[in-house]
């Protein structure tokens, strides 16, 4: 052991032969968009000189080629200039009394759209980590306050007590009691074939997971009705009736329900995080923090073993605020993926941003260090009480606990919480704690927005703090994503709306992020973001008016300049290509990454925009949206079969199904004038063109399918009849 000890936990190595390929497109491309502008320049000169071609439409257009290029520089430099891949050796730690305590935070909100058995296997999983028990505590956050999931979790820990000693006494690979007894993984037995003793183990274990189940089942009738918004907190220590005493072999398992009242703001799940910590640090403080969702359960019992191979790496210790895993997910059945559940294209930035200063914090699986959370870096040695009451609160235990020494000092009481520490522990959930504080805002998980964890991360970043992205070939963690359209738009708009409040406050990444880090990691942080919105409207919509008035805006093919637009054109998608295999991905994985793109930006990104800038001038407020977490089997078998479920709400088809039809329809009409006028306009007819065969599915939706996932008639209509006006708003832009 002491041999081993001298080898490294972890080695980060540069890809550097995607990274010299990366660079020499970044260098090539970035000519050809100089070029580009040089010939839009003149040609916007001549057009002020002759006025043969409207100017306001070509002005729209530069504009959009402005902004596009603008976000592929941010995009390239950010994500692709320095790749990184980190290997890490969970055998080389120390030994486990040497091994830091850890908390696990664990989120839900609503029982009927999050259901018990899926929360609570996510909880079993997180239990059953390969961690020293003693030094694991597991904490489920409830924001319905719901007596459903209360009762789950109760009956999750007595599960426990026979599942936990089961994985460790045959040292499974896969804890997730559901994962673990699906048909597909029966192989994970393979090496206790012949054992009598394990089949009579997994009989007894495989009953009572039988009537767990049931019994979760029976309780969530109720549900919907469980749930509740005005509701006082409740913080209950999981435990046999005898309270004085606690099983060695079980972590620590408490059910948190902060106080929630219809008159005080909540702020989603930064409001819940931020309790967590408080409520945490009175009951076993631990210095590094688990966060998951309910949805995603811990695959591989190892995952805290290898992010501690990070932590207590000395070269990078006093640095790493945090360290991301990808999110993988066990519910892409489909071959294909067809709504790009899996966010390769996002996984894939991650690994050039880790070459960086590291990535943002994405929403789970991550693990944080809680004195990186608190600010506690920054506060003085001499200050007094008073000055860290405005910062962190009332609560004298609380402040207490940020200055204990990282080994785990527990409350005596902490198993039967009553007296001074139960007082505590209801003030520091209590809906007014933050008030006159600066949680939200300088301590804790921000405020103000959807997305937490990007301005969270980018502020840690801009404080000196960096992270690391491991992403081992076994995933760690295994979610639900969206497996319809609906869904996946929904998330990709709250995604958007949140990455766009970021960018209309103060902690806006190239202003707040370029004066405090890197240029090349707030321009990570910048592209993260809607304003795909502002190309779209500009390409999608003003080449196709013009072709239809038989006015170029593009090079002729005889031009020479025509090459540098079609060398732009098939460079960026011969590289998205390229990104996509290096990454294990097929062609075709490649097409749909591009479809799903731009059904966001037709869609998400333009309902984020909008709904961003109402809220920014005052004239909305946000709400937070559930993704819903329950399978609908007839849209399943839909996209198991590799078909498109257009049963999503109108106000996200309408936008992109009304630009499908204009550029379809454009097309169509325009042929004529592209005989007439020769190669003058062949360019303009490329780009619906492009348009409308990657989006082929829309047409059959709208057109040829009969099933009931096709696009509603209504919804056709309307966007007949929106894509009528998009014409005539175009048509006046001519006269300019």
């Amino acid at each position: 052991m002491e041999s081993s000890t001298k080898l490294p936990v972890h080695v980060c190595h540069v890809k550097k032969t995607e990274m010299v390929i990366n660079r020499l497109h970044i260098f090539l491309h970035g000519i050809a968009l100089l070029a580009l502008f040089y010939y839009r320049i003149i040609t916007f000169s001549l057009i002020i000189k002759t006025k043969e071609t409207p100017l306001v439409p070509y002005l729209i257009v530069i504009v959009s080629e402005i902004v596009l290029s603008f976000l592929w520089v941010m995009h390239q430099l950010a994500t692709q200039w320095r790749p990184v891949k980190r290997t890490v050796y969970p055998e080389r730690l120390p030994e486990d009394d040497k091994l830091p305590p850890i908390d696990v935070f664990i989120f839900t909100a609503h029982p009927s759209q999050e259901p018990s058995l899926q929360v609570m296997n996510t909880v079993l999983s997180a239990m059953s980590l390969d961690y020293p028990p003693d030094k694991l505590s597991v904490y489920l956050s409830d924001d319905g306050g719901s007596y459903v999931t209360l009762y789950a979790v109760r009956e999750a820990w007595n599960f426990a007590r026979l599942w936990i000693p089961f994985c460790r006494k045959y040292a499974l690979k896969i804890r997730c009691p559901e994962s673990y007894f699906s048909a597909d993984v029966e192989s994970a037995d393979e090496k206790f074939t012949g054992c009598s003793e394990f089949a009579a183990d997994r009989k007894i274990i495989e009953k009572n997971y039988a009537e767990f189940q049931e019994a979760l089942e029976k309780n969530s009738v109720n549900a919907n009705a469980s749930y509740s918004r005005n509701h006082p907190s409740r913080i209950e220590v999981i435990t046999d009736e005898d309270k004085d005493s606690y099983p060695k072999e079980m972590p620590l398992l408490v059910y948190v329900a902060r106080e929630k009242r219809p008159d005080h703001h909540h702020h989603f799940k930064a409001g819940a995080l931020n309790v967590m910590l408080r409520v945490s640090a009175l009951m076993s403080n631990a210095p590094y923090l688990l966060v998951l969702d309910c949805d995603m359960y811990c695959h591989d019992p190892s995952s805290a073993r290898q992010a501690m191979c990070i932590y207590l790496d000395s070269e990078i210790s006093a640095q790493i605020g945090w360290v991301q895993f990808p999110q993988k997910f066990h519910n892409i059945i489909s071959e294909h993926d067809i709504y790009d559940s899996g966010h390769n294209s996002d996984w894939r930035g991650l690994q050039g941003v880790d070459g960086l200063r590291g990535p943002m914090m994405c929403g789970s699986n991550f693990f944080i260090r809680r004195g990186a959370i608190y600010g506690t870096d920054r506060i003085q040695k001499d200050i007094d009480l008073k000055q860290l009451k405005k910062s962190f609160g009332s609560s004298n235990e609380f402040i207490r606990s940020i200055y204990k020494n990282c080994k785990l000092q527990l409350p005596e009481d902490r198993l039967n919480p009553a007296g001074a520490l139960q007082n505590e522990l209801q003030l520091l959930s209590s809906c007014t704690y933050d008030n006159d504080t600066e949680w939200g805002k300088e301590v804790g998980y921000l405020y103000n927005t959807v997305s937490e964890d990007m301005v969270t991360s980018l502020v840690l970043h801009c404080r000196g703090w960096t992270s690391a992205y491991v992403d081992p070939a076994r995933p760690c963690f295994l979610g639900v994503c969206p497996t319809n359209l609906n869904d996946m738009l929904v998330q990709q708009t709250r995604w958007a709306l949140g990455a766009m409040q970021i960018a209309l406050s103060r902690f806006s990444p190239l202003i707040y992020g370029g004066l405090r880090m890197s240029i090349l990691q707030s321009m990570f942080y910048a592209q993260v973001g809607s304003l795909y919105v502002v190309p779209l409207c500009g390409l999608a919509v003003i080449p196709q008016i013009c072709l239809l008035y038989g006015i170029p805006l593009y090079p002729k093919v005889s031009d020479p300049f025509f090459l540098l637009f079609a060398f732009i054109f098939i460079s960026s998608q011969f590289k998205h290509v390229q990104e996509v295999f290096s990454y294990g991905d097929s062609f075709r994985h490649a097409i749909i990454e591009l479809r799903v793109w731009m059904m966001r930006s037709g869609a998400s990104y333009v309902y984020a925009f909008w709904e961003a800038m109402m809220e920014w001038i005052g004239m909305h407020k946000t709400n937070f949206v559930l993704t819903g977490k329950v399978v609908d089997k007839e849209r399943a078998k839909l996209y198991e079969q590799g078909i498109y479920d257009f049963q999503a709400t109108p106000l996200l088809l309408v936008p992109m199904c009304s630009l499908y039809i204009f550029n379809l329809a454009t097309f169509i009409i325009g042929i004529p004038m592209i005989f007439h006028k020769g190669d003058e306009l062949l360019a303009q007819a490329v780009l619906p063109f492009f348009g409308i065969i990657v989006n082929y599915h829309l047409l059959e939706g709208m057109v040829f399918r009969k099933d009931s996932g096709r696009i509603a008639l209504s919804v056709s209509l309307l966007s007949i009849a929106i894509s009528s006006v998009i014409f005539c708003c175009g048509s006046l832009l001519l006269l300019y």
